[in-house]
């Protein structure tokens, strides 16, 4: 064997076993990884749906979970399953983990064949060809696709928690919304008696035209308030559904579900959170992506430097051979040369990309620290001005109904200073419902700016056991 053929062979047998060492595509890893940032960060489980058996099991515990009234953990867990905006986001990592898999991979090698006949001669040329400047910059290149696969996992897991977070605050808004429809129906029905019985005092003659306009004015008013309160009550609840992916205009009732009649209570102090700002940075996944970039692009900017001079080098054997000749074997080396791009502008481009980076991770820190901030903060006054509304304004309101109706009792008062206290009392219960569906909110939100919920251990065992 010459020294050229034997020079081939042992550039081909470490190549080939390259080749061999390469993994195939599997998603799993990372879908697990996004089931258990689900677990970690909500206490409820996400996963992938791969095939029409998946789709079936499903929507069969959707259907179990939507045949009693919906919890904010149950909408979350729905949301979690079977929003496919969700899932189309999903499958980001598929494709990232193929990239990864491709990335470890050499370029196939080229093999060339001529043949050439004049003059009563044949000649035959036989070229193999192989990428060497892609097999010395191969561990690297892996190096920065694996780097992107985490990043990718990272921004799915960060697209999950946003979906959880959104569908909680529908909900609340959604449940927060019905129940004042109710208080709104019992303002007008207060405001239609009232002027009902103005109506029979003026008829009487015992009231004038403008008491009567105005009592009928304020009967208008409280329609046009239920109305209102209706298209509210539509709108968040189909934004609800949405966000379950659900289809609310199945046949026979399909997808429908019942909210409970009223939002949770009060708890009886809020959680105690300290260090807001380092747990946010510590625990927010953008901030991890970004800085996971900004290592991303450091090392992108070091395969530059490394390739800047050598940007094809390519490497084979060749074998020659003519009809009533000897053959002719030897190699073949391809060098771009670089007389005209010295790589000087790619380079300066990976430095430049690269101090984007960082002030984008920076950028990314501060918006963390001063959403925690200032997330905090809206949560430890919403929870104040709920439990204002519970412990004082309300035993104040029901303290002047009760002495109301007792001097109605009496004939002290008229029956619409009674009617009209009614319709105090009622605002005073809507201005409550709307001031704890802002702490359930604030509550929601503090939870995104940190990066999870503040417990996870909300989601009940009999719901987890159905998804799994």
């Amino acid at each position: 064997m010459s020294s050229s053929i034997k020079f081939a062979a042992a550039c081909a047998l470490p190549l080939a076993w390259l080749l061999a060492g390469c993994a195939s595509p599997s998603p799993d890893a990372g879908f697990d990884a996004i089931g258990q940032a689900s677990r970690a960060r909500l206490g409820l489980d996400a996963r992938v749906l791969r095939n029409d058996d998946d789709a079936r099991a499903l929507a069969a515990v959707v259907r179990q979970m939507l045949a009693q009234p919906l919890s904010a953990d149950g909408a979350v867990q729905i949301a979690l399953l079977n929003n496919r905006r969700l899932q189309a986001t999903y499958w980001s990592l598929g494709i990232a983990q193929a990239d990864l898999a491709q990335a470890g991979r050499l370029h196939n090698p080229a093999l060339d064949f001529k043949r050439v006949q004049g003059g009563g001669a044949v000649g035959i040329e036989r070229t193999l060809t192989f990428n060497l400047a892609d097999a010395l910059t191969l561990p690297m290149a892996s190096r920065l696709e694996a780097q992107r696969y985490a990043q990718t996992r990272l921004q799915v897991s960060d697209a999950m928690l946003a979906l959880a977070f959104d569908t909680r605050r529908a909900y609340y808004e959604a449940v927060a919304a019905a129940q004042g429809v109710d208080y709104a129906g019992e303002v007008e029905a207060s405001a239609q008696a009232g002027a009902e019985l103005a109506g029979r005092m003026r008829a009487a003659g015992n009231w004038s035209a403008l008491d009567l306009a105005r009592e009928q004015a304020f009967s208008a008013q409280a329609t046009a308030d239920v109305i209102r309160a209706g298209r509210q009550a539509a709108a968040t609840r189909e934004q609800l559904t949405r966000l379950m992916g659900l289809d609310g205009g199945g046949a026979a009732g399909a997808d429908s579900y019942t909210l409970p009649g009223r939002l949770l209570d009060l708890p009886a102090a809020p959680v105690e959170l300290k260090e807001v700002e380092q747990r946010a940075l510590r625990e927010r996944l953008d901030v991890e992506a970004a800085t996971l970039a900004t290592r991303q692009t450091a090392a992108a900017l070091g395969l530059t430097h490394t390739s800047r001079f050598i940007n094809v080098l390519d490497l084979g054997a060749v074998s020659n051979s003519a009809a009533g000749a000897p053959g002719a074997r030897g190699y073949e080396l391809t060098l771009e040369l670089p007389l005209f791009d010295w790589g000087t502008a790619r380079v300066a481009r990976a430095e430049a990309v690269y101090m984007q980076s960082l002030n984008r991770l920076a950028d990314t820190a501060t918006t963390a620290r001063s959403e925690a901030r200032a997330a905090h903060a809206d949560y430890r006054a919403s929870w104040e001005l709920a439990r204002h509304y519970r412990d004082a304004v309300l035993p104040l309101r029901k303290q002047i109904s009760d002495e109301t109706l007792l001097r109605y009792n009496g004939m002290l008062l008229s029956a619409f200073e009674l009617l009209a206290d009614a319709r105090e009392q009622a605002g005073a219960v809507n201005a409550y419902i709307v001031a704890l569906k802002q702490y359930w909110i604030a509550q929601t939100n503090l939870e995104a700016a940190l990066g999870g919920r503040l417990s996870t251990a909300a989601a009940t065992p009999e719901t987890m056991e159905q998804v799994k």
